[in-house]
């Protein structure tokens, strides 16, 4: 079975932004077939300037998404939902059944999250 593997090579020499290993439910939309295709993902870390996500199903590299993160727990101040646009620049199977990795680098930083996240 494939196991996640921590980044390296030119994935982990791109990293801008501090990373935050949060588990929140995140909804992705994105164009397919001429329709709009809804994935409920949970992401596995977040950063001002990205996300990784897992999923059932994978979205084609290069793909434009649109984001919802829902932002919920006793570490955050009150629940939050952010929004943002994006494309998925990565996307690695987990093995047999247990689905895909996604990486989806953010079209503007969400910088609203700054202020929700503990220090």
């Amino acid at each position: 079975m494939n196991q996640p593997h921590p980044p390296t090579g030119s994935y982990a020499k791109e990293r801008r932004y501090r990373r935050f290993d949060l588990h929140f439910p995140v909804s992705l939309s994105y164009p397919q077939a001429g329709m709009v295709r809804e994935l409920e993902t949970v992401s596995r870390n977040v950063s001002v300037g990205g996300l990784l996500v897992t999923a059932s199903d994978q979205i084609p590299l290069r793909t434009p998404v649109n984001l919802t993160v829902n932002v919920v727990g006793s570490r955050f101040r009150h629940p939050v939902t952010l929004l943002g646009e994006g494309e998925v620049v990565r996307v690695e199977s987990l093995g047999p059944g247990a689905g895909f990795a996604i990486a989806v680098e953010c079209r503007y930083p969400i910088t609203q999250m700054d202020d929700h996240l503990p220090a």
